[in-house]
């Protein structure tokens, strides 16, 4: 069983776009989309195990130029 999670981020204005694009391609991210509201960009991903996510978010998302916040939303199956 894998991890999911719902990255809500906040990016640079005029860059959402840009910044969905780039994160689409990254290894994990299932979706990446710019939408309107109080973030730019919903991402839904997964890794293996929560380490795995932490990881995911820190070297790979958070690197992507015009991000300015990011919180993780894990999924959660009751």
């Amino acid at each position: 069983m894998v991890v999911q999670a719902y990255i809500l981020i906040q990016t640079d204005v005029g860059k959402a776009a840009e910044v969905a694009a780039a994160i689409a391609e990254v290894n994990g991210v299932t979706r990446a989309e710019d939408v309107t509201g109080p973030y730019d960009v919903i991402v839904r991903a997964e890794a293996r195990n929560v380490d795995e996510l932490g990881k995911l978010v820190l070297a790979k998302v958070q690197s992507v130029p015009g991000i300015t916040r990011t919180l993780t939303c894990p999924v959660v199956h009751f």
